[in-house]
């Protein structure tokens, strides 16, 4: 498949890297030549320099016999263009772009991406995506991370392990012997920094990040079991009134069980629309990390504060300075990956990487009969990776346990006929069946091979 990637930023990087690694022709293209150039020299892909809109530009990137277009760079208006010079001029296919104003994405206007008006297949919208991964952090209160899978019957769950964990010093055998019926396996371990997949021998310990794979109905049960509350979120405080933190409060609002929400946003003109916009939120208008603001939302009898400024060190402070005050639980937008690791450090519970949220968003839609869905882990420290077994997989037929996965590679779940299962080793993978891989980045390399798909299935 040939794809051409328009925009080479952390976004773009992330779905070149991608592909590129299926085998896939790749063209990345940016004004920014020293990002162009960064792609080409990390990963296997061809740049071109220039505005993506431009119908030259797209020329010398091939676009005479592309198959997709994707257009991700940091200007809605340069990706809708570019997706009309793609169908209009050069004929392609399929086409995504990234748009971020709300004004496009109004339900009343959807008529604007017809094909005989703006020829846009599939549109994501990170404020969206990233106002959904807030939702399901506050789903799931005591997890400092999670995501569904299996069209929403599975969830990934990441817990960190207390002194008060019931199961602290019982290696993961015992565990699967002592709750036989739990549809959940744990599936990472990150200890003192360093994550990797625990054997069956291994034993968990105060201070051990771990991410479970549950069926949906069980997640309640694992939490119990490794000493987290599921405590509803009642009240809850929004810091930042912008399109992720007013998404979330329209969601809120929306839900039929009765949530108060206070929103908290600095500009006085953002704050003024977002009061317009929302019917029983309250909306405070100043600074999320004043202490007067903060008590006048009251945000120490708050269930739990949502950080969602466009600045990652105002919602890192925000959060700190809401569990200093007595916030039970804190959860904060990081943009940058390297900070991810300080988090836990500062007592904040959960976080959201846009980036990764809106790479996984886009991998969703442009994946056909094999890989539908991708949840990055850390700093791109490992993936669990969700796929549809087909005809030509080495997987096909084969029970679990004959399957020579790499050490830094677990089964969390297989789907089969709708139904989402434990993994155990005498079940026998079919095709059809849909797998969730748990692999450290290492390891991803073998397990596309084992994935591995003929072209005529894209």
């Amino acid at each position: 498949m040939k794809v051409i990637i328009c925009g080479a930023g952390q976004v773009g990087w992330q779905i070149a890297r991608h592909l590129s690694g299926e085998r896939n022709d790749v063209t990345v293209v940016d004004v920014n030549p020293e990002l162009v150039r960064r792609a080409t020299d990390t990963l296997d892909v061809q740049g071109v320099v220039g505005f993506a809109s431009y119908p030259d530009v797209l020329e010398r990137a091939g676009a005479r016999d592309c198959d997709l277009i994707i257009a991700a760079t940091h200007s809605d208006e340069v990706n809708m263009v570019t997706c009309q010079v793609a169908h209009s001029v050069f004929g392609i296919t399929r086409k995504i772009a990234r748009l971020r104003a709300q004004s496009y994405m109004a339900s009343l206007y959807a008529d604007l991406y017809r094909r005989d008006h703006l020829p846009i297949d599939v549109i994501i919208s990170p404020e969206r995506e990233v106002a959904e991964a807030a939702l399901q952090r506050l789903s799931a209160p005591s997890t400092f991370d999670t995501e569904s899978f299996m069209d929403g019957k599975a969830q990934l769950l990441g817990i960190a392990l207390g002194e008060d964990c019931p199961v602290l010093n019982t290696s993961l055998r015992q565990l699967t012997d002592l709750f036989s019926t739990l549809r959940a396996i744990v599936v990472g371990v990150r200890r003192k920094g360093r994550l990797f997949a625990p054997d069956p021998g291994d034993q968990l310990f105060a201070g051990d990040q771990i991410y479970v794979f549950s069926h949906i109905d069980d997640v309640n049960r694992t939490l119990d079991i490794f000493g987290k509350s599921t405590k509803k979120q009642e009240r809850i405080v929004i810091v930042g009134g912008g399109n992720v933190g007013l998404a979330v409060a329209q969601a809120l609002e929306s839900r039929t069980e009765r949530v108060r929400a206070k929103v908290i946003e600095v500009s006085r003109a953002r704050a003024e629309l977002a009061a317009d916009a929302l019917n029983r939120t309250i909306v405070l208008n100043g600074d999320g990390l004043s202490l007067e603001l903060l008590d006048e939302a009251e945000v120490a009898r708050a269930d739990a504060i949502l950080a969602v400024t466009d600045d990652d060190k105002t919602n890192i402070l925000v959060a700190v300075r809401a569990k200093q005050i007595g916030c039970p639980m804190a959860i904060t937008l990081v943009n940058d990956p390297t900070i991810v690791p300080l988090l836990s450090a500062l007592d904040i519970d959960a976080y959201i990487n846009p980036r990764a949220t809106t790479v996984s968003s886009i991998l969703r839609h442009i994946r056909h009969g094999r890989v539908r869905a991708i949840y990055s882990i850390g700093d791109a420290e490992a993936e669990v990776i969700e796929a549809q077994v087909l005809s030509t997989s080495p997987l096909t037929g084969r029970f679990i346990r004959e399957i020579e996965f790499p050490e830094g590679v677990l089964v969390g779940a297989l789907m089969k006929r709708g139904a989402v299962l434990k993994p155990v080793g005498d079940m026998r993978v079919e095709e059809g069946d849909v797998i969730a891989l748990f692999a450290l980045a290492k390891d991803v390399p073998e397990v596309e091979r084992l994935l591995q798909v003929s072209i005529d299935f894209f």
